[in-house]
């Protein structure tokens, strides 16, 4: 088991009233949590973002990245679906950590792409790991994901979980003159889905 579930209770946003539900890691004592909104018991493919923890965009405001432009996006869209979830995962940096992150945005200041900053620091370029969603998931008894995201190696991660992903919904949004850099490169270098033009919220 990945994670074990702890306790849910309402969680009122300026987006809607959400259930969030709390689930531990056993081993390491890592948090996480899923907003969910609507019927759980459906068989219908649940509109669904995994979204992993970034202080700096989405508590800061940092216009570094699009995580906290993402995150926003997100939840407006499952609330107007006015069914969905929203898995947050506790993995700040795509798994550094926070302050190994500021060690790698110091040396993008310094002229590295977020790839070679992760590299020079000893990390590979995404040490995320997935495992958490099949058991959350699973204990929600959701069944099926349209998967909002623009990277197809959470997709693939996802599937060799056996997590079902029947779609993948575009979201394109954050795009400014701070992380210009930082999105070609994730496209170039890790394969995102990108596009020149951001749309408010996913489609």
């Amino acid at each position: 088991m990945a994670v074990r579930y702890v306790q849910t209770c309402r969680l009122p946003t300026p987006f809607g009233v959400f259930d969030m539900h709390g689930f531990e890691e056993p081993d390491t004592g890592k948090e996480h949590i899923a907003l969910t909104l609507g019927d759980l018991e459906s068989d219908e493919p649940m509109l669904a973002r995994t979204h992993s923890e970034c202080l700096t965009g989405d508590a800061l405001y940092s216009m570094r990245c699009d995580c906290g432009y993402q995150l926003e996006a997100a939840l407006r869209s499952i609330a107007r679906e006015g069914r969905g979830i929203l898995m947050y995962l506790r993995q700040e940096g795509r798994g550094i950590g926070l302050l190994n992150k500021i060690r790698a945005y110091k040396l993008q200041d310094e002229g590295a792409d977020t790839v070679e900053a992760n590299e020079r620091l000893g990390f590979a370029a995404d040490l995320r790991d997935y495992s958490m969603c099949k058991d959350m998931l699973g204990h929600l008894g959701i069944r099926s994901l349209k998967l909002m995201t623009n990277n197809p190696r959470k997709v693939d991660a996802l599937r060799s979980l056996g997590i079902d992903v029947v779609e993948r919904v575009a979201i394109h949004v954050g795009r400014n003159p701070h992380n210009e850099h930082y999105l070609n490169t994730k496209q170039s270098k890790l394969g995102h889905w990108l596009e020149t033009h951001q749309d408010d919220d996913p489609a």
